[in-house]
């Protein structure tokens, strides 16, 4: 059911300091990312490599003008479940000001949309286990805990040919 008020739309360049900050305005984001102004350059190049690639749709939430809502939805293609595409939703932060209004929601039921609309046979996501009230959250929209998903952080020196962007 969507959110009275709420419109979704793909960012634009411009929405980037917006995206970044409700990215960093929780406990966990406010450890991994940077809102600074200037943005450092490797969010930029970011959002640059989603926009041009056609699996990739960063979309934002807005009430009015205001940006209250961000996901990344990629789309991807797999060679299990007869060459079926799935979707993969990320990055999903509210406004601290307009959760627990159906915000979010909403944003997910549109990216489920999406992915119907596309032709997955299913949606994916992560959860930080830190995080118990949003895996309630998309527990409550249908998802289950099906799997355990496992995370290998690399460093810089172990990303071969690749700056630390932060």
């Amino acid at each position: 059911m969507p959110c009275p008020g709420i419109a979704f739309r793909r960012a634009r360049l411009d929405d980037l300091p917006a995206i970044v900050k409700l990215l960093a305005d929780d406990p966990l984001g406010a450890q991994r990312e940077r809102y600074e102004l200037p943005l450092p350059a490797s969010y930029q190049a970011a959002f640059t490599a989603i926009d041009h690639d056609q699996n990739q749709e960063l979309t934002v939430a807005c009430r009015g003008e205001t940006i209250v809502g961000v996901l990344q939805l990629t789309f991807l293609p797999y060679i299990t479940y007869c060459g079926g595409w799935r979707a993969l939703i990320e990055g999903v932060r509210i406004s601290s000001a307009e959760r627990s209004r159906g915000v979010g929601r909403s944003m997910v039921e549109w990216a489920i949309g999406r992915a119907r609309a596309r032709g997955c046979h299913m949606v994916q996501l992560t959860s930080d286990k830190a995080r118990p009230s949003a895996q309630r959250f998309y527990e409550a929209l249908g998802f289950v805990a099906s799997h355990e998903g496992l995370k290998l952080h690399l460093s810089a020196t172990q990303a071969a040919g690749h700056e630390a962007k932060c």
